[in-house]
């Protein structure tokens, strides 16, 4: 029994993972922006679901409040992408990672200065809500809604913008359109993710969501492959297990995981399904 809840525990850990993954591959995979702000979105939706469940549902009504919680911490993550975006009208690569890296520290430093929400001593009280079914209920919308974006006009504008903005701007797409949708889609999910896991484990603190979570998120994208959900899938699976199989080693795990990144963007910087997909993952307009 107490293997069977390891190993239920570790496939939810999975499906966490493959949120973040597909959410964070929107943008740095399918857009080629490059976004290291992840993890701020992920506080954002872990503090305000948190704080819904906790301060303001009686216990009776937690069970369904819970999905409305979750979807409340998600849209509050997604008016931080909103103003995420709007930066990225004018900055790419480098420069972007630059005002994401310090959206990221902006969030976790206020976070640890608010006494309301427990500051750098974190936030605890939540029952625990996350469930399987709740962690493939949300896996699979957000592999739907980003599959059906990515296959929209706004996902070939994404596309475009990868090749090179300029000419897709002169091709007529709306560049800051699709990126504000992007920007909103991802951090949404992200926020998502972060519910899920705080009602999972419990207990959240901003130290939780620093540079080396995005790192880790990062580590899953291009693991998996940019530009695909397969390799989304695939990358988080491979991560989540492999950090569990490294558990031993302590800190050592987390030195071991940031040279992987290192060492698959010198020899495969594409990841595994770089712009590869599973058939099933493309609508059958697509597959001729």
């Amino acid at each position: 029994m107490i293997i069977n809840q390891y190993i239920v525990l570790i496939l939810m850990y999975i499906g966490i993972n493959i949120i973040l993954a597909t959410s964070l591959n929107l943008i740095n995979g399918y857009m080629g922006e490059f976004s290291v702000g992840h993890a701020g979105f992920m506080l954002t939706g872990a503090y305000v679901s948190s704080l819904i469940t906790v301060l303001l549902v009686p216990d009776q009504l937690l069970i369904w409040a819970f999905p409305l919680a979750i979807i409340a911490g998600g849209l509050a993550a997604a008016l931080l992408g909103l103003i995420v975006a709007i930066p990225s009208f004018k900055t790419r690569g480098d420069y972007l990672a630059i005002v994401t890296f310090a959206f990221n520290m902006i969030v976790k430093s206020a976070v640890e200065n608010i006494d309301t929400v427990g500051g750098a001593r974190g936030f605890l009280g939540m029952d625990r809500l996350t469930n399987p079914f709740w962690v493939i209920f949300w896996t699979i919308i957000c592999l739907y809604v980003i599959r059906n974006f990515v296959y929209s006009k706004f996902g070939r504008g994404a596309l475009a913008i990868r090749s090179d903005e300029t000419v897709a701007e002169l091709m007529s797409v709306n560049t800051r359109e699709v990126k504000i949708w992007a920007f909103v889609i991802s951090s949404f999910f992200a926020g998502v993710a972060g519910g899920l896991l705080a009602h999972l484990i419990q207990y959240i603190s901003p130290s939780m969501f620093d540079i080396v979570k995005s790192t880790d998120i990062l580590v899953m994208v291009y693991l998996g492959g940019v530009a695909s959900l397969a390799g989304s899938i695939l990358g988080a699976t491979i991560f989540t297990v492999l950090l569990e199989i490294l558990r031993p080693l302590q800190m050592w795990r987390m030195v071991i995981m940031p040279l992987i990144l290192i060492f698959l963007m010198l020899y495969r910087p594409k990841g595994i399904m770089g712009l590869k997909e599973f058939i099933y993952f493309i609508p059958r307009r697509e597959r001729l």
